[in-house]
């Protein structure tokens, strides 16, 4: 892999937009290069007032989410933007959030990096990003592996996660050109975990439910500010 990859930031570009807007936010998204988008039902909280000032408008809502190299994360934000007409009442909000971590078959779909190992630490001016004390670690698997994920999690030091299930919309023939058959429902079970642990539980998610397995699991890491309850 050249230093110039080892460096590239990358991100979570995450979509919550109106139910009505969501098979041309899929479309979008679709007409991307990236192997790995997910698509998931949600219902807001706000209060009406508060939607209403967000433009969110109904209460029922749909995520989008994809991991992104910086430069093409924002490029995808302002497509969404004049497309979608974000900031418009009864649209949506879309952002981006820094990742810390990703397993490396996933780096190499982004990037074209040259192996598959467990975990790639993401370097951001030269030094591995790891100014927090914890991250989030957000692994995608097939339906019925959540399970499993969580066994390899807790044997390395996980106390416990959230699933959530949800559909990968990703770009088919892409996929295809990295051998990948990708079942379309998909479970994200999500891991609070203490910075220092993260590379460990990551490495053992992915070498138990990883792309070559069953779960055909992708692995990557977000960072947290701050916690309360742990």
């Amino acid at each position: 892999m050249e230093n110039h990859d080892k460096n590239m930031p990358f991100q979570m570009l995450v979509l919550i937009i109106n139910p009505r807007l969501a098979e041309k936010a899929t479309k979008i998204f679709r007409k991307s290069t990236l192997p790995v988008q997910y698509r998931l039902n949600a219902e807001g909280t706000a209060s009406s007032e508060i939607m209403d000032m967000l433009g969110l408008g109904c209460i029922d809502k749909c995520i989008l989410m994809s991991a992104v190299p910086r430069q093409l994360g924002d490029a995808l934000l302002s497509r969404l933007r004049v497309e979608l007409r974000l900031g418009t009442v009864d649209s949506g909000i879309a952002f981006t959030v820094s990742l810390t971590g990703l397993n490396k078959l996933l780096m190499r779909m982004l990037v074209n990096s040259d192996q598959e190992g467990a975990v790639h630490n993401i370097r951001k001016g030269g030094n591995i990003m790891s100014d927090t004390k914890y991250a989030l670690i957000v692994a995608a698997v097939n339906i019925g592996f959540s399970g499993d994920v969580m066994d390899a999690a807790r044997a390395a030091g996980a106390s416990g996660g959230t699933v959530i299930h949800s559909r990968w919309i990703g770009n088919e023939e892409v996929a295809a050109s990295w051998g990948l058959s990708m079942q379309e429902e998909k479970e994200i079970v999500l891991i609070l975990s203490e910075a220092e642990k993260k590379s460990e539980i990551m490495g053992g998610i992915s070498e138990k439910c990883g792309m070559r397995s069953e779960a055909k699991g992708l692995v990557m890491a977000l960072p947290i500010d701050a916690v309360m309850g742990l």
